[in-house]
């Protein structure tokens, strides 16, 4: 309890900094709307930096790249790489062009730049989306300051995320963005200085990096190879879509809005040098610690989503914990508002231009969209997967770029599309991210996210540029020269590039097919196995309780349980017994008392009935006439079940382990047939029911009002290893 305490002190003193920044901010605003959304167009470019790379980041590094990368292993490299690439792009070229747009035509939401004028057709359809995509990435925010909250406190994510609504208001009125900025920057340098701490601490705890190395591929040696194995569409796909994810960055309203609060281009050019000095030892930092969280936390049924609170909580002391806490809750509110003030934007200046000036109605819809945002994030804890940040920020992130991007570069390029050419252009990009998102549930693919690991950023910017090229040579409105003031180059030139790409693209998947892992299975292909498994018993309870004769003792117990590092639970066991502790000699008379002095009589066996009952199981034993009863629920219709079925095993005195071989399987299938997935996990109700029984003989009669009942809970764990049978069992030489 007092580590609890401690923890939450540490929460709130880092909290309290953070929100006293943002309240300082109120010294300095103004009661206009232009200060509420852009804060003047006067940030100082570090300022608008660190804000950029906490908004950009925010609860998304801390719990879903973080589980991306768990599930990942070292191949999560390319996406670090792509995507910072991506980003350079965007920051060098596409900014530029937004931050110019802004300030000539006077526009404060990226709806407004993809539209000649604010208001128009093709502007409020790219509101509409933004606020549609923009509630679901906050909603992300709001979820993964309820994870946290959960992980290292224990409060239910539903508190969490109505905290988080609370304070997203609160940040919203105490300063609009210019709050959110001062904030996020203070935010900025806690969660490098907290991420390099939890690092070092993470790599010490799994041995260095060679320890690291070791404990991934002993999970699966996939993990250790930077190829990932079998992509569907290709590497080069694969590759791509973590570039044009990088690139989506540009149509990311609440990040957009950090440009446009700055005055000048150079601003622009210095925002982009602190961005990237403070983005990149970051996401280095992350990808560590992910890395060690699965080397940390194996366990089937754990959370990839929770390594790094799981990380803080096991390894750093109390005013560590609660200052990673502050750290990832901060920035995902601090997230969440930013993008709830763009939605502000994007509703009254093109939905409802009338209110664009108006600042009391501007914070009343700034209330209804974090209104909004919180009901998708609570209505996401009901649906299966409707909870996962990392599935919640690639449908947002990837929507949004794909929505945007092409139609900014079509501008930079100088193209003006019209209303038509602009509104087909976004509704084939929102089409084909939907259609891409559902895809592999329709099909039965196993996938990380979108189809196959393709993130939908390819196929949405993909469908909406070539509407626009089909627009440009069927549509006689559009302009036939689709590179706007670029010549388009003759059949030649475009040959000669396209026999290059295709080479280029021809050499990677070959490498590609070369160096990564080649089983179906991602792990060890069909082959001969020997499983290593170490066998352990939990009992968190063992009580004694007095039933009176006909009477049923009800028992209550909830999972509380710390399984060690790298065991499974997969069984559950209910035992009672009693003992005939208190029948007893009811004489009557003289007679009597002779009779039991001579001939006492037995005691008789009382009688009991047993239930446990667990989510859908509900299993039964009447104690088998004497006392004793036993109810087990197995966790995995396989496990232990499972290998002792399919092979008989050997007992290793050295190791007390126990040894399975088994021939003609992949590493995979092990895996999955000894997977229990938390179905141990939740509450548990028993019942032991006592009849007592009469004894003695008829000249000496027996009573007997009860008995004291001995119960106790014992779960099973498993820790296995699993191994080529050569190496298990080296020939001999």
């Amino acid at each position: 309890m007092s580590g609890e305490i401690g923890i939450l002190i540490s929460f709130l003193f880092f909290l309290g900094i953070f929100a006293g920044v943002g309240l300082a901010s109120m010294r300095v605003k103004e009661d206009t709307t232009d200060d509420y959304l852009v804060a003047g167009r006067g940030m100082h470019p570090a300022l608008a930096a660190l804000s950029a790379v906490s908004t950009w980041n925010s609860g998304y590094m801390f719990i879903g790249a973080v589980g991306f990368t768990y599930m990942m292993g070292y191949n999560i490299i390319w996406m670090a790489v792509a995507s910072t690439l991506g980003q350079l792009i965007a920051w060098a070229w596409l900014y530029k062009f937004i931050h110019e747009e802004g300030q000539e035509r006077n526009v404060r939401s990226l709806s407004s730049l993809v539209a000649e004028k604010a208001g128009a057709p093709e502007a409020k359809l790219a509101a509409i989306l933004s606020v549609l995509f923009l509630s679901i990435y906050a909603a992300a925010q709001l979820t993964s300051g309820g994870k946290a909250l959960f992980v290292m406190l224990g409060w239910d994510e539903l508190i969490g995320i109505l905290i988080g609504f609370v304070l997203v208001v609160a940040y919203c009125y105490a300063g609009g963005i210019r709050a959110s900025i001062w904030t996020d920057a203070i935010q900025s340098c806690v969660m490098i200085v907290g991420s390099l701490i939890l690092c070092w601490i993470a790599l010490g705890e799994v041995g260095g990096f060679s320890g690291l190395d070791a404990g991934l591929y002993s999970q699966d040696p996939a993990l250790t190879n930077i190829m990932p194995p079998n992509l569907m569409f290709g590497f080069s796909m694969w590759v791509l879509a973590f570039f044009v994810g990088g690139l989506a960055v540009a149509g990311q309203p609440q990040v957009v809005s950090r440009i446009m609060t700055l005055d000048t281009d150079n601003d622009r050019k210095q925002a982009m040098v602190w961005f990237f000095v403070w983005q990149t030892p970051f996401i280095i930092l992350i990808t560590f610690i992910g890395l060690a969280s699965r080397v940390l936390f194996s366990s089937n049924d754990f959370d990839p989503e929770l390594g790094l609170p799981m990380l803080a909580m096991e390894t750093m002391p109390a005013i560590g914990i609660g200052m990673i806490l502050a750290s990832i809750f901060a920035a995902t509110m601090s997230t969440a508002d930013s993008q709830v003030l763009a939605c502000t934007a994007a509703i009254t200046d093109d939905i409802k231009p009338e209110w664009r000036e108006d600042h009391k109605t501007t914070k009343k819809v700034t209330l209804v969209v974090a209104a909004f945002a919180t009901v998708i994030s609570v209505g996401g804890l009901y649906i299966p997967g409707g909870d996962s940040v990392f599935k919640l920020v690639v449908l947002a992130v990837y929507g949004l770029g794909s929505i945007f991007v092409p139609l900014l570069i079509i501008r930079w390029m100088g193209y003006k599309p019209d209303s038509t050419h602009s509104i087909t252009m976004m509704v084939s990009a929102f089409s084909a991210v939907i259609v891409w998102s559902i895809l592999p549930a329709i099909m039965d693919w196993k996938s990380v996210s979108g189809a196959d690991g393709i993130f939908p950023s390819i196929p949405g910017m993909g469908a909406a540029f070539a509407a626009h090229f089909i627009m440009c040579n069927f549509r006689e409105q559009s302009s036939n020269n689709s590179l706007g003031r670029f010549a388009i180059p003759a059949r030649k030139t475009m040959t000669i590039a396209g026999v290059v790409v295709l080479f280029l693209t021809a050499s990677v998947e070959a490498s590609y097919y070369t160096f990564a892992p080649d089983s179906s299975d991602a792990m060890g292909g069909v082959g001969n196995y020997t499983v290593v498994t170490e066998e352990k018993t939990l009992s968190p309870m063992d009580e004694y309780e007095y039933i009176s004769d006909g009477e049923t003792l009800e028992i209550f117990y909830t999972w509380d349980v710390e399984v060690p590092t790298g065991f499974r639970v997969y069984e559950v066991t209910l035992y009672w017994m009693y003992e005939e502790t208190d029948e007893t000699t009811d004489p009557n008379g003289p007679v009597e008392q002779a009779s039991c002095f001579a001939n006492p009589g037995v005691d008789a066996l009382d009688s009991t009935q047993g239930e446990l009952n667990h989510d859908d199981f509900l299993g039964s034993d009447d104690g088998g006439g004497g006392g004793f009863g036993v109810i087990t629920q197995n966790f995995s219709d396989r496990g232990i079940d499972w290998l002792l079925d399919s092979n008989n095993p050997d007992w290793d005195n050295e190791t007390d382990t126990w040894l399975y071989n088994l021939t003609d399987i992949s590493e995979k299938e092990i895996h999955e047939n000894l997977a229990t997935n938390g179905e141990h996990l939740g509450d548990y109700s028993m019942s032991i029911r006592l009849d007592a029984e009469v004894g003695g003989n008829s000249g000496c009669p027996h009573s007997d009002e009860g008995e004291e009942v001995n119960y106790w809970i014992v779960f099973k764990i498993m820790k296995y290893n699993i191994l080529p049978t050569d190496e298990a069992f080296p020939p001999s030489e």
